[in-house]
Order: structure tokens, then sequence, then C-alpha cells
């Protein structure tokens, strides 16, 4: 029997979302790459040396965060494929998750201050060099604690999605144990001082959840049979 087009459609949806999501995680990683020894947030003089040294790599950093951002909003798309299990709370999932895309996006506002109070211009004249280099280091300090916001509201979409995978039916369930495990540990991040203390074992979880989910959605897809009968009893 040929499948339904709703059921074509859901299961495209699904590898679309997979393939961009993947996007996040090789973004990501290029970000890391490109910014890694750049800054050292216990001293400014090195890294306001490390950005003018080596500003091509900064600005490739800024760029791959960019796309991480314009990729992990492809959750949204998200809504169309739980909204069988529960419109309510996938809509939710979505807004948590959108929300926490702005709040990045606004952060690499923060991410970008050095590169102009570092600039020389003539309008900064007035700042000694201590000065602009520790405006330097607030607007990364800044940065890292209104990105570390975005992750935590990232810990309440992981939270609903592994939560709405577990009832799904057309996922397997440990997918969704795996991304509500990671949405504890993005949550580390509402508390600055308890990330701090249990970084880096407070990213791996998150990683290994969304990691799976993604690695699902592009090899496997969803099952769609079972997708269209949780669509059509509601």
């Amino acid at each position: 029997m040929k499948p339904h087009a709703a059921e074509v459609s859901i299961r495209l949806k699904a590898r679309l979302a997979g393939a961009v999501y993947f996007l996040v995680f090789l973004a990501g990683g290029a970000a890391v790459f490109a910014n890694g020894g750049l800054f050292k947030l216990t001293d400014a003089a090195g890294t306001a040396t490390n950005i003018l040294l080596h500003e091509q790599r900064f600005w490739l950093g800024f760029t791959f965060n960019l796309v991480v951002i314009a990729s992990y909003l492809v959750t949204a798309l998200f809504y169309d494929l739980f909204k069988p299990v529960s419109r309510h709370l996938s809509l939710h999932a979505a807004l948590f998750s959108v929300v926490g895309c702005a709040v990045q996006a606004a952060a690499l506002v923060f991410y970008a201050a050095p590169s102009v109070v570092l600039s020389g211009s003539k309008y900064l004249s007035s700042f000694s060099a201590d000065q602009s280099q520790t405006l330097a280091m607030l607007g990364l300090t800044l940065y890292v604690q209104a990105y570390n916001i975005g992750l935590a509201f990232f810990g309440f979409y992981c939270l609903l999605i592994g939560y709405l995978i577990f009832r799904s039916a057309f996922l397997p369930r440990i997918l969704g144990v795996l991304m509500m495990f990671g949405g504890l540990s993005w949550l580390s991040f509402l508390s600055p001082p308890l990330a701090s203390y249990l970084r880096p074992y407070n990213i791996g979880p998150g990683v290994l959840g969304e990691g799976s989910l993604t690695l699902w959605l592009m090899l496997a897809g969803v099952n769609a049979q079972k997708w269209s009968e949780r669509a059509n009893a509601r």
C-alpha cells in the first residue's frame, strides 16, 4: 500500500530537520576551533593581544556562531512533528527554542564589542590601553553570560522534546530519555556558579542527547505510519 502524502511529507521534514540540525554541530565545532586559545577570561591584556593578532579567526568565530543559531531555528519544525502527541507542549518547546536562539543572537553583540573597543578609533582615544582591554574583557564576559542564558532556554526545549519523544511511539524512547537528560544538563546554566562548577561535565549530556536525535532523524527519520496514526487519532 502506498504511503499517504502526509506520511511522505513528515518523513521528509524529519530528515530535513536532522540534516540542518547537523549543521549546528559542524558550525559549533568550527567556532570552537576558530576561537581556540584566543580568549583568556582571566587575562585581559593577553586576550586583547590575541584578538588584534588573529582578527580573522575572531570574526570567523562570530560567523560560525551565527550559523549555529540560524541552524538551530530548525527545531521550530518540530512543532509539526510532535503536534500529534501534544499541540500545547510542542508549541512551548518551539517557543523555548526560538527564544534561546534570540538570546544567543543578541549575545553576539557583546562578542563583537572587543573588536570595536580595541580598534583604536578616534572616539575611543580617551581610553588608556588598560581601560580598553578591560572594556573588551567586559564585553566577552557579558557574551558568555548571555550565551549561557540561551543554553538554559534550550534546556527547557530539550526536556519538552524528550518527553514528547518518549510518548510519541514514532521515535525510540531512548532518544527521549537522552534528550531529557541533556535538557537537565543545559538547565544547570540557570546558575552560573553551578554551571562553572560542573563544566565540562554539564555539556556532554546535552551534546549526546541532541546529537543522538540528530543522527536518528538524518539516517532513519520517523515511523511515518505510527505518526499518521497519532495524527488521525486526535
